[in-house]
């Protein structure tokens, strides 16, 4: 009697469960750097699968390959994913597969955070993910830099299946947006792209070590690719507190989970940083060590709020007189230094 997908009660989900012969699906947990589509049952996958999660190691935060394959020999998936959305550090794809195929699994992997880096051969032998995975899932914007849409690269074994997506789920193609991913594919394969690659993972280091230089503490100690995961819980403050405060200040960051999180999905522990945007507007060493600097100004200006009732509150925060506009005008100023169209006059 459901219209949709979206109406589907959970007894109407657990009987396509078991007529797809209740299949299973194994991904890297939410906490960890995982993403909501990779088995999570708020999601349509997490609906379709029975899904269980790895994790990274307790101590570095570093994905544990030993960990992996012996969750995958316990629950015997189907689907075996690989990729992130927030873990700061690269995945060997090569041990990813060989975990995948002792299993009888399909390893597919989800690039769409970091394309751009394997596009620019930043990300290159094990740590490239077409040639080790049977399907590679991406989006073209993020550090691919082209519009917002998506692709599916597949092994010729599931090309088919993978061709059939449309119509079977999905139709209405936009030209205009096929047009631009071709357009950003052809900017991929030029010398500038790799160079720009080059420098987002350089400048993801610079702003780490401007951070940890400061005292902060980011998951795994670092990074080396894009994303720098910045732990709050040293500030006093939580994830959604720090974002918030942040935004005032006129830097936009997002409130991230780091691994075991106190404080859950909604309000987290630590915001997420990324560094292809302001990579592409022309910020260097320089000015993303001047960001570290303001994020930090901020951080420790930000006090964690009360309730009503004289509870803590995980929302509620106060910032000191001064710091939001002081931090602001300091952002603004390397902004116009480094204008988005520096060839317009806005």
């Amino acid at each position: 009697g459901a219209n949709g997908v979206n109406d589907l009660s959970e007894p109407d989900w657990e009987r396509l469960r078991a007529e797809f012969g209740d299949q299973r699906m194994l991904g890297m947990s939410l906490d960890a750097g995982g993403h909501l589509t990779h088995g999570f049952r708020p999601n349509i996958s997490g609906k379709m699968f029975h899904q269980r999660s790895y994790g990274t190691d307790p101590e570095t935060g570093l994905l544990d390959y030993d960990q992996v394959a012996a969750a995958a020999r316990e629950f015997r998936p189907l689907v075996l994913i690989a990729g992130y959305s927030a873990y700061p550090r690269r995945i060997n794809f090569a041990k990813m597969r060989e975990i995948a195929d002792e299993v009888g699994a399909t390893l597919l992997v989800d690039m769409a955070h970091f394309a751009g880096l394997v596009a620019g051969k930043v990300m290159t032998g094990d740590e490239d993910p077409v040639p080790h995975a049977q399907v590679v899932t991406t989006t073209t914007h993020k550090s691919l830099r082209g519009p917002r849409g998506g692709m599916v690269l597949a092994s010729s074994e599931y090309a088919d299946a993978v061709d059939k997506g449309c119509p079977m789920v999905l139709g209405g193609p936009l030209s205009h947006v096929m047009a631009a991913k071709a357009v950003a594919l052809a900017e991929a394969r030029q010398p500038e792209f790799a160079t720009y690659a080059q420098h987002v993972a350089a400048n993801a280091k610079t702003l780490a070590d401007g951070l940890l230089r400061r005292g902060a503490s980011l998951v795994t100690g670092g990074t080396d690719n894009h994303i720098v995961l910045l732990d709050v819980s040293s500030f006093g403050v939580t994830g959604r507190q720090a974002e918030s405060a942040l935004l005032d200040a006129g830097i936009v960051t997002n409130r991230n989970s780091v691994p075991a999180d106190p404080n859950g999905a909604w309000y987290t522990s630590g915001i997420r940083l990324g560094t292809p945007a302001l990579t592409t507007r022309g910020f260097g060493a320089a000015e993303f060590d001047r960001v570290a600097e303001l994020v930090v100004d901020v951080l420790t200006s930000t006090e964690a709020g009360t309730t009503k009732d004289g509870r803590a509150s995980k929302a509620k925060y106060t910032l000191a007189d001064g710091v939001a506009d002081k931090a602001k005008a300091a952002a603004g100023e390397m902004l116009e230094t480094y204008p988005l169209y520096p060839g317009l006059s806005l």
